[in-house]
């Protein structure tokens, strides 16, 4: 049963790795390549989303704050009100460096750039 936002209550993340990330258009511009959880809160810190690069080579990563992810039945996948121009301006690393010391840095800089509600205030 969907939430207020859309959402799903229970979804296992095998089944949100690989899926498409679209804009309000429809046009796709990523793909969740892994979901960070923050384990201290239990919330999800942000979903992954690959943009860029050629089968993984130079591909960067954009942490989006999984509140702005809208699973979208129709699409088939994740329909995220941004624009590729905007996503290519978004913070991005390597997936280790998303992670790195918690992954506080990335999420703090994820969540100011999309001017996200903060879950950990």
């Amino acid at each position: 049963m969907p939430t207020a936002s859309g959402h799903t209550k229970a979804i296992r993340a095998k089944k949100v790795i690989g899926t498409a990330v679209k804009d309000p258009t429809g046009k796709k511009i990523g793909e969740i390549e892994d979901v960070v959880l923050d384990k201290t809160s239990n919330n999800i810190m942000f979903a992954a989303v690959g943009f860029g690069g050629l089968l993984g080579v130079k591909e960067k990563y954009h942490p989006i704050p999984w509140s702005m992810l809208t699973y979208e039945e129709d699409e088939s996948g994740y329909v995220v009100n941004v624009t590729k121009e905007q996503l290519q301006a978004a913070p991005a690393d390597s997936l280790s460096e998303l992670t790195k010391d918690d992954g506080l840095a990335y999420r703090d800089r994820a969540f100011d750039y999309y001017r996200s509600p903060r879950y950990w205030e």
